[in-house]
């Protein structure tokens, strides 16, 4: 291929193809000065996408070759002359762990080379040929500093459409991953500009796309260490009538990359067996509760659901005759105001809407409804059934795509959208309905407003500093590390996080010390109180005294029963599932700090009212009043917290009709003493009780209970 020798700058290019199943990947490390400050971000980038291959592809070719070197070792230099400071250090092998060593502490080149572009194109088409159109890929990394040379004939230009034309021809796609934000002193802005015009030429002549990446994390996530060829989810009609149908296509746009499935592995295959699987098998069997030996064939076995105390046996055919059976379909529903659908309803994955591929009609079709909906503020409800045989039908909301590139057609944005079932309700008080000393004031809000705006992640006058699709997961990152520090040693330990990976968890400390006159504003605003009660552990509390009892809450705390709201939710979440006698209040407070189930807030209410009457009644000459008072503060100070003042209210009227139907005023006349009062509107904001209604409600004895 007579290609001029000084094509383009390049940095870092990675030349993927796939035969079959088997991908070649040519790595094309540029170690010239330029680059220097950027091979340790290189050495880390290249190391994990050979470390994701040992995952997932284990069966890939790998080859490396650097260029900016002192030393000249490629075929193009022997074959026709030139290509000089280009040395092949590995031929294209089956992937494994010696890469990755080669790839450590590359060697800091002098001489800066233009023209690897060829090199790798030339080492592409004498491996494959003319097959693989399409699945042959050049991943260039590069700062786009080094200065092109004038070819011996034509422009640059004219250079650079030879090259994509020749990658056209060749079914050959790039992609330029230009790496810009280190600091470099010697940095030409002529050269540098001149360099992204010409790169942004292949995108025009070729299928290349051009990502800028500003920082170690966004070229972390900028290279594609791992590619997912997408699959449709549905291909059909979307229907918007009996009489109105688009030809569509459906794919998932995003989805949630999980971690490899780790498989059971035996040791116990003796080492001279070469072709032993390791694989472990499990093998289940049912036997009779009545004679353990009677092992339970499939055939009589039956799958049961409880259903209340009861199992329900249902058989296989009678699973699925009451299975739901839709067929493959989607459709819509209607049309709806986009301010009606909230962001907190997307659930699952997203999907694109395409107009099926070839199909003019539907293309115009899609784009047509997509502007409508787009200028009018609409979005499409519809409902899915992505298969034959799916067994639940999908609830969606239908967003317009507005395409801003000629090339690219419009398209739409499905989301899943939830059902009753799937929805949960929380109750949050707003700021409004507290008193205005609880409310912060204009310099308090004003802090505020400027610590959000410090800490924007994407101000108007610079990029996003987490963009999702430049973003690597962290904990993934990391995992694939380790996993490949244990390959080669049993025994090693987890290493430290590393530099690069710790930014995506961490605030940026350079912003942080940059405003720190921000943050300092911002703590003085607001006066922080340091609460004595909450000194010792939770745990501790606990056990030298009941934390609802004490000596200041002997009077419970005068007439001021918001003092008597203690942090509840801090407690330790010890799984108790009664409340006993001996320790009612912390079985109490445990039980209701719990979340593993919303239940348990309702449960631990209805005991401790159950636990309160029963102490009252079974009191001999008010032995037991002092304990049942006990309960009651801790009861009064969970339903504050938990915002279920009216159940408390509620058993305020019930305890006092209790207690005049049994003969037991004496408590009333305790509690009397105790100023015990129902909770306010003060209080909690669920709470239609008025102050001067609680403090008169045991010296009326008429209670009022909410209905």
């Amino acid at each position: 291929m007579n290609v001029s020798k000084n094509a383009t700058t390049v940095g870092v290019m990675l030349l993927t193809c796939t035969f079959a199943v088997l991908e070649g990947l040519v790595l094309l490390v540029d170690v010239g000065p330029s680059m220097h400050n950027l091979l340790p971000e290189v050495e880390k980038i290249c190391s994990m996408l050979i470390q994701k291959k040992l995952i997932f592809s284990k069966y890939d070719q790998v080859g490396i070759i650097l260029f900016g070197t002192q030393e000249t070792d490629n075929e193009l230099t022997t074959e026709v002359g030139g290509y000089e400071h280009v040395l092949v250090l590995q031929s294209l092998q089956v992937v494994d762990e010696h890469i990755i060593d080669a790839l450590q502490q590359l060697p800091r080149g002098t001489v800066p080379v233009l023209d690897a572009i060829v090199v790798g194109m030339d080492m592409l088409i004498k491996k494959f040929a003319q097959t693989n159109k399409g699945k042959k890929r050049l991943c260039l990394i590069t700062d786009a500093l080094c200065p092109i040379k004038d070819p011996y004939e034509g422009t640059k230009e004219d250079q650079i459409s030879t090259i994509a034309r020749q990658m056209m021809a060749h079914g050959m796609k790039m992609d330029a991953i230009v790496a810009r934000g280190w600091p470099n002193k010697d940095a030409n802005n002529k050269i540098r500009d001149e360099n992204d015009r010409l790169l942004k030429l292949f995108s025009k002549y070729a299928s290349a796309k051009i990502v800028h990446a500003e920082s170690p994390t966004s070229l972390l996530g900028s290279l594609r260490t791992r590619t997912i060829s997408p699959v449709t989810v549905f291909r059909g009609d979307l229907e918007f009538s009996p009489k109105m149908k688009i030809k569509v296509w459906v794919y998932k746009k995003t989805s949630e990359e999980k971690f490899p499935t780790l498989k059971r592995y035996s040791d116990k295959a003796p080492s001279t067996a070469m072709f032993a699987t390791h694989e472990v098998k499990v093998d289940y069997e049912y036997k009779s509760v009545e004679d353990s030996s009677k092992v339970i064939p499939p055939e009589q076995r039956i799958k049961g659901y409880r259903y209340g105390p009861q199992v329900v046996p249902i058989s296989s055919a009678e699973w699925d005759a009451v299975k739901f059976k839709p067929e493959k379909s989607v459709k819509l529903l209607g049309f709806t105001d986009a301010s009606n659908i909230m962001r907190h309803y997307y659930m699952k994955d997203v999907y694109v809407f395409i107009a099926e591929p070839g199909n003019t009609k539907a293309r115009v079709a899609v784009s047509a409804i997509a502007r409508a909906m787009k200028e009018m503020n609409k979005v499409a409800i519809l409902r899915c059934v992505w298969r034959n045989g799916q067994g639940n039908v999908v609830v969606g909301v239908l967003t317009p795509n507005i395409s801003d590139n000629d090339i690219v057609a419009d398209s739409f944005y499905f989301n899943v959208l939830p059902f009753a079932e799937d929805v949960r309700e929380f109750l949050f008080p707003s700021f409004s309905s507290f008193p205005l000393s609880w409310q912060p004031n204009k310099e308090q809000q004003e802090a505020a407003d400027k610590l959000v705006e410090m800490l924007d992640l994407a101000p108007s006058n610079k990029g996003e500093a987490l963009p999702p699709e430049f973003t690597p997961n962290p904990v993934l990152e990391r995992f694939y590390r380790f996993l490949e520090l244990k390959s080669r040693d049993a025994d090693a330990p987890v290493p430290p996080i590393d530099a690069t990976l710790k930014r995506l968890t961490e605030p940026d400390h350079d912003l942080l010390s940059q405003n720190k006159s921000v943050i300092e504003e911002f703590r003085n605003r607001f006066e922080l109180k340091e609460n004595p009660k909450l000194k010792k552990s939770s745990r501790r509390l606990l056990i030298e005294k009941p934390s609802g009892f004490d000596e200041e809450r002997d009077n419970f705390e005068g007439a001021d029963g918001a003092k008597a709201v203690s942090s509840v939710e801090s407690k330790a979440l010890v799984k108790f599932a009664q409340i006993s006698d001996a320790t009612p209040v912390q079985d109490f407070e445990a039980m209701i700090s719990r979340r593993d189930s919303p239940e348990w807030v309702s449960k631990a209410i209805t005991l401790m009212k159950n636990k309160i009457l029963d102490l009252v009644e079974n009191n001999y000459e008010g032995d037991t009043f002092q304990k049942s008072l006990e309960c009651l503060i801790a009861l009064r100070r969970g339903c504050i917290v938990e915002l279920e003042a009216k159940q408390f209210n509620d058993f305020m009227s019930r305890l006092w009709k209790f207690c005049q139907e049994n003969h037991l005023n004496s408590f009333c006349q305790f509690l009397e003493s105790k100023d015990v009062k129902l909770i306010t509107k003060a209080e909690a904001t669920d709470s239609n009780i008025g102050d001067d209604e609680a403090k008169c409600f045991m010296a009326t004895r008429e209670p009022k209970s909410e209905l």
